[in-house]
């Protein structure tokens, strides 16, 4: 068998959010925005989703953030932050 495999990893996917909690050990809680079109009605409605990702950078509650979905870490965590974009003032 070759070094070479013919099977390539499927892109993981990166969002960006908002630090809501960093009380945590190497955990903060990321908070996730999506706005959409209602499909019917056509306002725009916004959703939030609260995902707990891990930290190796040490960030700041307001902080944003880049995070990457990753394999089960633990019981609730499957995502790691890859970088802060922006540091809170």
């Amino acid at each position: 068998m070759s070094g070479q495999s013919t099977e390539t990893r499927s892109t993981r996917k990166v969002r960006r959010g908002v630090v809501a909690s960093n009380k945590m050990e190497q955990t903060v809680v990321v908070r996730l925005e999506r706005a959409y079109q209602h499909p019917l009605y056509g306002k725009t409605v916004r959703n939030t989703k609260r995902v707990k990702a891990h930290d190796e950078l040490s960030c700041d509650i307001g902080d944003t953030v880049e995070i990457m979905e990753t394999k089960p870490i633990s019981k609730e965590k499957r995502w790691r932050v890859t970088k802060i974009l922006e540091k809170v003032k």
